[in-house]
């Protein structure tokens, strides 16, 4: 049985998607952005703002399934510029400590012309 996850703390789908799906211990969340929720608007101008408002989202939906940081076990990351990795991990290394599996690779483009994009998976029992 998938159950669907929907928080206000985080930013409304932008699409025919959901913010995450729990399918038994697992989550599967969908890609964040840096969307302020209250606003609906960009937060950030540079990738360590815009980093900091994709993990609060991240931790929105974490929260709101039950989860935490710690339970993520792999993280998917998209960048618009791989120049911005090593500031992106400053920011990604406060959040992830775990330290999970991970995919990061710059893109074309993301949704708004934003920085970065950050989707995760997580277990617990």
């Amino acid at each position: 049985m998938l159950k669907k996850i929907s928080t206000d703390k985080a930013p409304a789908a932008i699409g025919p998607y959901s913010q995450g799906i729990i399918a038994g211990n697992m989550l599967y969340s969908s890609g964040q952005i840096p969307i302020d929720p209250a606003t609906g608007e960009i937060r950030g101008k540079d990738i360590t703002e815009q980093a900091e408002q994709v993990m609060v989202n991240v931790g929105a939906i974490l929260t709101e399934a039950g989860y935490t940081y710690q339970d993520v076990v792999k993280t998917t990351c998209f960048l618009a510029d791989m120049a911005d990795f090593s500031a992106f991990n400053s920011v990604y290394e406060k959040y992830f400590t775990e330290k999970p599996a991970r995919s990061c690779v710059a893109v074309r483009q993301l949704p708004r012309d934003v920085l970065c994009e950050v989707e995760v998976i997580a277990y617990h029992e």
